[in-house]
């Protein structure tokens, strides 16, 4: 695969998760790759790490540059980082909102206007944000998540609007429960983690939690040059959670 040969790219929160699994993809593909995140000591060596927090704009546009600087251009912005919130709309403080909305909605426009001046003039520029299943799907204890995850999904549309006739497509992925450190470290604080992990795959239709590779393969999709009428929409990899609703066995 080399659809993204000569092209670089940028994974916020590309050292764990969802973004290390966009990293590989992107690298398989052909592409010359930038770790932003908060820990980047133990990035891939075929990748270029730079320690970055998207709610701090200095840091982000420091980032931004020192990529420039090392390839000579930008194509791709994966904006991945992000932080998780529980409880209903009671369950977190004024601090928390700002928290958590400052990184996971404010973090991806920071890096999305650094990065505008060399997208503008990229031959391939593409914008993907990660979204989630609980912008169209609503879930239990995920109030301030959700509401977050809500924003960037709404953001994404008017990006794609804004930067159409400049050539950069945006686009989001909504993935499910995907099978990733944080879920891991949610069920280790559950009182029975086996059970819950369960319940979060019997949630999804398909019975079983959504793997980091497979977010990964519609990023890369929305990605691509190859994909390249594309824009303003959202693909939902959620086994089926966002639209089927299947009988009980």
């Amino acid at each position: 695969m080399t659809e993204f040969s000569h092209l670089v790219a940028i994974v916020t929160g590309g050292a764990s998760g969802i973004g290390a699994a966009v990293v590989r993809r992107l690298h398989e593909g052909g592409a010359r790759v930038a770790i932003l995140d908060v820990n980047v000591a133990k990035v891939p060596r075929h990748t270029f790490g730079f320690e970055t927090d998207v709610s701090n704009d200095e840091s982000v546009r420091a980032a931004v540059m020192a990529v420039v600087e090392k390839f000579g251009r930008l194509d791709i912005v994966i904006n991945n980082a992000g932080i998780g919130a529980q409880g209903d709309v009671a369950g977190n403080d004024d601090d928390e909102w700002h928290r958590v909305w400052d990184i996971n909605v404010v973090g991806m426009a920071r890096v999305s206007r650094a990065a505008l001046p060399y997208l503008r003039v990229s031959p391939a520029a593409a914008i993907v944000n990660l979204s989630s299943v609980v912008a169209t799907a609503g879930v239990p204890q995920r109030v301030l998540y959700t509401a977050t995850k809500g924003a960037v999904l709404a953001m994404t549309r008017a990006m794609a609007a804004d930067h159409l006739r400049e050539g950069i497509r945006v686009n989001a992925v909504n993935p499910g429960t995907a099978d990733t450190p944080w879920i891991d470290s949610l069920l280790a604080k559950t009182d029975d983690p086996v059970a819950e992990r369960a319940a979060l795959e019997a949630r999804q239709p398909h019975g079983r939690l959504v793997s980091p590779d497979e977010i990964a393969h519609a990023v890369a999709y929305l990605a691509s040059p190859q994909s390249g009428s594309t824009t303003g929409t959202s693909i939902a990899v959620d086994g089926g959670m966002q639209d089927l609703r299947l009988r009980p066995e």
